[in-house]
């Protein structure tokens, strides 16, 4: 379960920081793109290979440092991340204030840690010797830290659920269910510090299931930040798949227009590679096709419109238009003059740009059929 975890905060953690790479200066972007990459670096280092790696080089002990240190590090670009989002003149000054909080903290478990004797805060959380009172330091004030933290990340994560609508509720309620379950393990866990300094003994079970309910929740918090992003990528996968398909089922209209109407042809502003490579683009191709297709349609209307009818293509029966489509290009083919002005066969009605694709792509698919 930790390695799906692990694959989850990394990808959200590489998400973010290409958003941040967009947009250096926006500060809640920053914020939680430095929250889940502190959070992602925390994992391997709690693995076994790289606790193995960092005490090796660092002394025994130092992997549990470095671990709640980047924890504790992930915990404050969180709560940054908050006050940014709140947009309150007072933000950058709170922010401050917490930094400070989060430096007393890391200095003292430093302190704490560098203090403990021997290999003993390198053990297993399950097996470290609680009675010792650096190691009870340790781990009681940077708990606590943690507590206080998630809570109130859960706190603002809820508040704003309730101000959003979906899909971006639904997101926040999974990030604060997922923080209110940190928040509640880091509680049951400072109570079991103390409990074990007292020289009382936590059954390993309950050890273990207080392990369990910091996993899910973290899982689940790291689904809710990534559930609005990850449902926007979807929805625009299947826009980018549909557009696609329609660009090719457009096809036979369309290469029935330009080769009566070659003109009509959009090309790139220039040669250059990068003009080339976004012209050839999905959305890009999809709209030029569509364009072109209009702008022949006008084109070839007055051979189109019979008797002065300037029934608009959205009235039209496909098949029928397509027979007089293809005569009208026989007609151009042959040329024979305009008989009548020009006329609108396809355009939107209304301020939907695409209401008339589903007309365009019936008779291109009748054009399909007949050939």
């Amino acid at each position: 379960m930790a390695q799906y975890l692990l694959l989850i905060i990394a990808g959200a953690a590489i998400w973010r920081l290409y958003l941040w790479s967009r947009a250096p200066h926006d500060a809640p972007t920053r914020s939680v793109a430095l929250a889940l990459l502190s959070m992602g670096l925390s994992y391997p280092v709690a693995m076994p290979g790289g606790a193995h790696g960092i005490d090796t080089l660092a002394g025994h002990g130092m992997a549990r440092l470095v671990q709640n240190l980047l924890l504790l590090a992930a915990l404050y670009f969180l709560m940054c991340f908050y006050l940014y989002s709140a947009d309150v003149p007072s933000a950058h000054r709170r922010a401050r204030r917490e930094a400070v909080v989060v430096a007393l903290v890391a200095v003292v478990i430093t302190v704490a840690a560098l203090a403990v004797p021997g290999q003993e805060l390198g053990k297993p959380y399950v097996t470290v010797d609680m009675t010792m009172a650096q190691i009870f330091i340790f781990y009681t004030v940077a708990g606590l830290y943690m507590m206080y933290a998630v809570g109130a990340a859960g706190w603002w994560s809820a508040r704003y659920a309730r101000m959003s609508r979906r899909p971006h509720s639904t997101g926040l309620w999974m990030t604060a269910t997922g923080l209110g379950g940190m928040a509640v393990a880091c509680a049951i866990r400072a109570v079991f510090v103390t409990i074990r300094w007292s020289d009382g003994v936590v059954p390993y079970r309950v050890n273990a299931w207080v392990s369990v309910l910091l996993v899910v929740s973290s899982l689940l918090f790291a689904a809710g930040i990534t559930y609005s992003v990850a449902r926007a990528r979807i929805t625009a996968t299947r826009l980018w798949l549909r557009r696609r398909r329609d660009h090719r089922r457009l096809a036979p209209l369309w290469q029935l227009l330009i080769e009566v109407y070659p003109q009509n042809e959009l090309r790139p502003a220039t040669l250059g590679i990068w003009d080339r490579w976004r012209h050839r683009g999905v959305h890009r191709r999809y709209h030029r096709r569509i364009v072109e297709c209009r702008d022949g349609l006008v084109d070839i209307s007055p051979y189109v419109v019979e008797g002065g009818d300037t029934t608009s293509l959205l009235n039209l029966a496909p098949d029928h238009l397509a027979s007089r489509l293809r005569l009208a290009t026989d007609m151009i083919k042959a040329d024979v003059p305009a008989p009548g002005p020009a006329v609108a066969l396809a355009a939107p009605k209304t301020h939907g740009q695409d209401e008339d694709v589903p007309q365009l792509i019936a008779v291109s698919e009748a054009l399909r059929q007949t050939a």
